[in-house]
């Protein structure tokens, strides 16, 4: 199919003379296919859809023009313009009030005129089909989407809304056209707030976006929302395209995250705390125990001596109670398909990171199952891309990988030599230094600015390796980017098959 944005166009007569001249007038501003035979003509159609105007000759043997224009509209859009003599004016007339024919001209033609007339059916087409494909587009984007998607005119009525919209309004989208969103809210605390939104938006004349927490008689949703003036003719904005995307998931697992890294802070200072303070009480109970011994004759001593070793022995009980706490809690260990984990969860992941960032996956086929507790598993894969999609600035691309592992005595380091699994999460980030790689499992430890991370997200993940009998480390190419790995034992389920190295890289 020829394309550019020269037009195409057919022309048809059964004289070769007339053929011709037409050829040679039009050629110079159109790609001209022409024929002698309607059936011809008709087969070129069908194989040439950028055909976008078609001239055609009214008396011909195996059909008339207008027949052959009429049959022509069943394969093609293109406009058609009918060549006749006067004496065919009354088939003109049926043509035109059957609508058959877009326009018509008389032989002998003007040439000037003739040209005009195919320049202007041609736009004719190439409007109608730019709008026939912006509204395909418009309408797979609307009825394919997830999110809602609708558009408002000035006044904020609605005059489009997809599914997903209508659904969120309790309504059939037809019972929502025209109407204001503010009527349908579901509070009059949203119909405030939309009313505010949107007439910011509006005032701004450019794209606005805001988290929005919506009430109602359903349970409490966060919203990402997004509002984009559309102009008019005047340039002003006319519409207003509302995309709401809904992240009430994300946001609840990231709170679950950052919960897990308090308590995990807590932990640690109170963990900190109960061994020093221990250690203090031990010596208090050496010391009080050997005072009790040499006092043999004062019983008033005696009794102070008992009610401190009372009261020393009471906070040891305490310090114990706090080191129970300090104490990560007991994971769920069992046999886990990383694998198939990582599908479980990549919905999630997908929400959490962002529509700019690529998610590529390299998982071993054959891939033992790991012991490890797959919840905790799951928060620290989650963990580890919410941190590439921060090392990236919300843009780049992030490869989840697997791997088996044969760990012999030489590579073995902080593991015992056996089968581990790896499961890894790389970014196209800028890297860590060596100075911040020996300190990034510190707990607390971050690069990030004040507020914007505890530190504690990767000592999570250290955590959970050791505590399933593996390890994590981080390995930044000299290239650039920065590959984090969870090393963990393999279930005993099954005999080893081939398998890598530690050593051996991603």
């Amino acid at each position: 199919m020829k394309t550019g944005m020269r037009g195409t166009i057919l022309i048809v007569d059964d004289e070769p003379e007339i053929l011709t001249a037409l050829r040679d007038q039009l050629e110079d501003e159109f790609d001209v296919w022409s024929a002698v035979s309607p059936v011809t003509a008709l087969e070129i159609l069908a194989d040439e859809p950028s055909i976008s105007v078609i001239v055609s000759d009214q008396r011909m043997p195996e059909m008339t023009g207008d027949v052959m224009l009429t049959r022509a509209r069943e394969i093609s859009d293109a406009q058609t313009i009918l060549l006749t003599g006067y004496a065919d004016l009354g088939a003109v007339v049926d043509a035109i009030n059957h609508g058959r024919i877009s326009a018509y001209a008389q032989k002998p033609w003007e040439p000037a005129l003739l040209m005009s007339m195919v320049a202007n059916a041609h736009e004719q087409c190439e409007l109608r089909r730019a709008l026939r494909q912006e509204q395909a587009l418009l309408r797979g984007l609307m009825d394919g989407s997830q999110n809602a998607l609708s558009f408002k005119d000035a006044a904020g009525r609605f005059v489009r809304l997809n599914a997903a919209k209508a659904a969120a309004l309790g309504r059939a989208a037809e019972a929502c056209l025209g109407h204001l969103e503010q009527e349908l809210a579901a509070s009059p605390e949203d119909a405030a707030r939309i009313t505010e939104a949107d007439a910011e938006a509006m005032a701004l004349g450019r794209a606005v976006e805001r988290l929005e927490e919506r009430g109602g008689t359903t349970a409490p949703r966060s919203m990402q929302v997004n509002r984009v003036p559309i102009a008019g003719p005047d340039g002003r904005p006319a519409y207003l395209a509302v995309l709401e995307h809904d992240v009430t998931d994300r946001r609840l697992m990231e709170n679950r995250l950052h919960q897990a890294e308090k308590m995990q802070a807590l932990g640690t200072m109170a963990g900190g705390v109960a061994h020093d303070f221990n250690n203090l009480l031990t010596a208090i109970l050496g010391s009080l125990e050997l005072a009790v011994r040499r006092n043999e004759n004062d019983a008033r001593l005696q009794r102070l001596l008992e009610n401190a070793t009372m009261a020393a022995e009471r906070g040891t009980t305490l310090t114990q109670r706090l080191l129970t706490f300090s104490r990560q809690r007991d994971l769920a260990l069992r046999s886990v398909k990383a694998n198939e984990l990582i599908h479980e969860v990549q919905d999630l992941i997908l929400r959490s990171i962002g529509t700019r960032i690529e998610v590529r996956e390299e998982l071993a086929e054959g891939l033992w199952p790991a012991h490890v507790d797959p919840d905790q598993l799951e928060l620290a894969l989650l963990n580890l891309c919410i941190n590439a999609r921060d090392a990236m600035e919300g843009e780049g691309c992030l490869t989840l990988l697997t791997r088996n592992l044969v760990v012999g005595p030489a590579e073995a380091g902080d593991l015992t030599p056996g089968d581990y699994v790896s499961v890894a999460v790389r970014d196209t980030g800028p890297g860590m230094s060596p100075e911040v790689i020996a300190r990034v499992f510190e707990p607390f430890f971050t690069t990030k600015p004040v507020g914007k991370g505890t530190g504690l997200g990767l000592s999570m993940v250290y955590g959970l390796a050791q505590q399933a009998g593996g390890v994590a480390r981080v390995v930044c190419p000299t290239g650039g980017g920065t590959l984090v790995e969870i090393v963990l034992p393999r279930a005993r389920e099954e005999r080893p098959s081939e398998a890598g190295t530690l050593a051996e890289g991603h």
